[in-house]
């Protein structure tokens, strides 16, 4: 089932790549997104949506002094956000403050509570602890990963530990683990290696086609989605690595993103450039659908694809669900267009 879109938009100035949902503001459903412009001032926008749901208000805007390339919320501070930048010559990275009283303010600036130095090639990601308050950042380039201390009070972040992946190797960007806080996945040209951060080394890796994305399954343990160029999303289970348990093809181009619901297991989300995004209903076992899922009936045939959204104009390349209201997400396309859906009419029946 594929047409337009009903959902709530909003346009940026400038062009855009990456959108995060705001997971500590549990009063509001609200997104964060930031833009990609070499020559201009960029922005950060703060995006809620109305009580009723009808309308995606600007809560906030700020300047950003770079080119914004990953974008990621605290878990635990909705004031707190985290950014990879180009300066069109060097990458960095850094974490954010909101101010305070930016409603009142004409011009707010941000607050910058540190900067992830140390990085010498391309920074990739960020990454937040999974869930909860906790001071650990992940921060990955071509050939690092960095585990960070930050201390928001004292506006300092010290790396723990690091480890490199090697010369040989090309990291382009990660997942950490919601089930086991030591395991980080890290994206790699034509595999997924994972990592245990008590020894920071390498424990096993799995290959696949051209990964762009990959995203864990918070519902159910050693589940992991794949984002690729070729093969659309390949859905794996970890205690059987060699060969994904479900694939799934629904883009007739580049998959850029992928990720899995917060609350409802087997609701995937892909977005790629093909300007399209893809909502899933998708078996992450050898079994059929459980009574864990939205549907009931464990002998029910279903499409795996449920609804495709195909009237963007541009590449989709940010996808965000929102955790206070899992069943809404929001979608960036590159040309600076937020759009808020809710799945809700294209869920399956029981």
């Amino acid at each position: 089932m594929q047409g337009g879109s009903s959902g709530i938009g909003y346009g940026l100035k400038y062009q855009a790549r990456c959108i995060s949902d705001v997971q500590a503001d549990t009063d509001h459903t609200s997104f964060i997104t930031g833009t990609l412009s070499l020559r201009e001032e960029n922005e950060v926008h703060l995006l809620r949506l109305s009580s009723g749901g009808t309308e995606l208000i600007c809560e906030g805007l700020f300047s950003h002094p770079n080119e914004i390339w990953d974008l990621s919320s605290c878990p635990f501070d909705q004031r707190i956000f985290s950014t990879v930048f180009s300066t069109g010559e060097s990458f960095g990275a850094a974490v954010w403050q909101i101010p305070e009283l930016y409603g009142q303010l004409n011009s707010p600036q941000l607050e910058r509570i540190a900067s992830l130095d140390g990085h010498v090639g391309k920074v990739n990601c960020i990454l937040w602890w999974p869930s909860g308050r906790n001071d650990k950042l992940i921060s990955i380039d071509d050939e690092n990963l960095f585990l960070w201390s930050l201390d928001c009070s004292r506006k300092a972040a010290q790396v723990q530990s690091k480890e490199s992946a090697g010369m040989l190797h090309y990291l382009s960007g990660g997942a950490w683990d919601p089930h086991d806080v030591n395991a980080v996945a890290a994206t790699c040209e034509s595999s997924v290696q994972f990592w245990d951060l008590r020894t920071m080394k390498k424990t096993s890796s799995i290959e696949c086609g051209h990964v762009r994305d990959v995203d864990y399954d918070t519902r159910k343990m050693h589940i992991l989605v794949t984002a690729e160029d070729e093969s659309g999303i390949h859905i794996w289970d970890l205690r059987m690595p060699k060969v994904p348990i479900n694939e799934l093809r629904g883009h007739s181009h580049w998959t850029c993103a992928v990720t899995c619901n917060p609350e409802y297991e087997g609701l995937i989300l892909s977005g790629g450039t093909d300007s399209t995004v893809n909502f899933w209903f998708a078996s992450t076992s050898s079994d059929e659908f459980t009574s864990g899922s939205v549907v009931a009936s464990p002998t029910q045939k279903l499409d795996p694809l449920l609804y495709s959204f195909n009237d963007y104009e541009d590449s989709v390349y940010g996808l965000a669900w929102s955790s206070r209201e899992p069943w809404i997400f929001a979608s960036l396309s590159y040309d600076g267009r937020v759009v808020v859906e809710s799945v809700k009419p294209y869920l399956p029946r029981t």
